[in-house]
């Protein structure tokens, strides 16, 4: 009794897999990124959307997590092109994250995400369903640039310059 229960939003040591859909559209490169869905990102937009990702249990293999995760939060698979790795970044809370990329389409008005239950509003007692993701959109990759977690947006980089002549990054098969 009287113990204090600290909530805290350090991830370090957590891992998330995900998956950066990509195409050209009239000559320009297009990303989809995905909005969080429940009432702590309903207001926030700029510097807050992600790539469709989420966290690898031990065990698991990072390519599997990220099409599990992208087919979660998108409801689609993720097409079975091959992959361009995109290596890893560091968000602020300290999560690892590590990225690929595959070309291909996917209409935003069709995506939907599982779902995830909590308490809303705090200390009320009701319990209430959110989505993951709330909502997915194409983005140019100057609008991504903006809309991304700062953290993420080397992942935009890494793919522009995979797809350049000369790409540094390697690009993986479907299986990968």
């Amino acid at each position: 009794m009287g113990e204090e229960v600290r909530v805290t939003t350090d991830k370090s040591g957590r891992t998330s897999a995900g998956i950066l859909l990509w195409r050209s559209r009239n000559g320009r490169l297009e990303v989809l990124l995905a909005h969080q869905g429940g009432p702590f990102w309903v207001k926030k937009d700029i510097g807050h959307w992600t790539i469709p990702k989420g966290e690898v249990e031990p065990g698991e293999e990072f390519v599997a997590v990220a099409r599990r995760e992208f087919a979660e939060e998108t409801g689609h698979q993720a097409p079975n092109n091959p992959l361009i790795d995109l290596g890893r970044i560091t968000q602020k809370s300290g999560k690892l994250v590590l990225g690929w990329a595959v070309q291909g389409d996917l209409d935003p008005s069709t995506a939907m995400s599982n779902t995830y239950d909590m308490e809303w509003p705090p200390h009320s007692g009701t319990v209430q369903t959110f989505p993951e993701i709330d909502r997915v959109e194409w983005f140019d990759l100057d609008e991504a640039r903006r809309r991304l977690k700062a953290a993420q947006v080397p992942f935009l980089d890494r793919l522009q310059a995979a797809l350049a002549p000369d790409h540094p990054y390697p690009i993986l098969s479907a299986e990968s």
